[in-house]
């Protein structure tokens, strides 16, 4: 039970990467609140009394706040946030819209932003610090034809884990993020689907394959765990080699 005693918070939790990240750490002690824009307590009813549904729209800051008082209402405290809610974003430097543009910001980097702000003012009450890791990807780090606004918020999400870490090091709150390569998941489900574009993943991945949500959940497990308590502020790559070539 590498989470026993923790009590973390994931954001997106409904589906995809979010739903994996959570069920991982109930599974390993968590106290989880699984929050998403999308679904109700129904939907964790099978974890009993380890696990809560808040619905949360993370580009709402005070909605985020209140995410927060009621992890820490139901469950005593706060350990571990997992900023994880995002969304594709389709669109060219030219061809992009202001509101794929702005939409797309506001969820996949200020809504993080909100996350990270909320859950370090509740973990500097606790004296043994906590673990933040946001979800970042590897076109946070290196270009991509024709999605010019998911690039752009996910690099922003990079220098935010690094700079949030440095100001939040003295409160023994680590901040990490993780950046995963192409995963089976309903967000990427339908480009996935089209051959040539599953072929042009695939040859780009020298591992040769397209990753799971349960990749990506072994990963933040491990940033969320005192097992990384002398990692910060660092970017950990989940994309079967794409980022090494």
């Amino acid at each position: 039970m590498r989470l026993k005693d923790k009590v973390a918070i994931v954001t997106g939790a409904n589906s995809g990467i979010g739903r994996a990240v959570a069920e991982k750490f109930v599974s390993e002690g968590a106290k989880v609140v699984f929050s998403d824009i999308n679904g109700d307590e129904s939907s964790v009813s099978e974890f009993g009394e380890a696990a809560i549904f808040v619905r949360c729209d993370v580009t709402k800051s005070k909605e985020v706040d209140e995410l927060v008082a009621k992890a820490v209402e139901k469950f005593g405290k706060l350990d571990i946030m997992v900023n994880n809610a995002g969304i594709g974003g389709l669109g060219g430097i030219v061809d992009v819209t202001d509101e794929s543009w702005n939409k797309t910001i506001e969820i996949n980097l200020s809504g993080v932003m909100y996350g990270m702000r909320a859950a370090a003012k509740e973990m500097k009450k606790n004296a043994a610090g906590g673990s933040i890791i946001n979800t970042s990807s590897i076109l946070g780090s290196v270009g991509f034809e024709g999605a010019i606004a998911y690039c752009a918020a996910k690099g922003g999400v990079v220098q935010l884990t690094r700079s949030g870490a440095l100001d939040l090091a003295k409160d023994k709150i680590r901040a990490n993020a993780v950046a995963p390569g192409f995963i089976e998941t309903g967000m990427t489900k339908d480009v996935l689907a089209a051959s040539e574009f599953n072929k042009f993943v695939i040859s780009s991945t020298p591992l040769g394959y397209v990753g799971e949500p349960a990749d990506i959940a072994n990963a933040v497990l491990y940033l969320a765990s005192d097992e990384s308590r002398y990692v910060t502020g660092t970017v950990l790559f989940v994309d079967g080699g794409w980022t090494a070539k």
